[in-house]
């Protein structure tokens, strides 16, 4: 069953390339998944569809708030470091992705 995990950003143009790499290594290894890259804001509207959320470096200010927002809920999330992020590094963000979802 496909997977989907939603990296929240500030909309800028990076995070939908780590998430386009992210696919591109799930893809690679045989793992059903889908990364989709959002604002912030948007979070409420992919609730019902996702089972993880990655938050992008330069929000961790707000990964409190993201966990209100999924108290009550079996939906996981992460925050992304800053080398995983700055690289675009799609294996590493993929290994985040699968020990907290347990897909290996």
């Amino acid at each position: 069953m496909k997977k989907t995990v939603l990296l929240i950003c500030s909309g800028g143009a990076s995070s939908g390339f780590l998430a386009q790499n992210i696919r591109k290594s799930a893809k690679k290894k045989g793992i059903d998944l889908d990364v989709i890259a959002r604002g912030e804001s948007e979070l409420n509207d992919y609730i019902d569809r996702i089972n993880m959320v990655l938050i992008a470096p330069h929000l961790s200010y707000i990964q409190d708030d993201i966990a209100d927002q999924l108290s009550g809920t079996n939906i996981p999330y992460q925050l992304i470091d800053q080398m995983t992020y700055g690289t675009l590094n799609g294996d590493k963000g993929l290994e985040v992705i699968t020990k907290e979802l347990d897909l290996e």
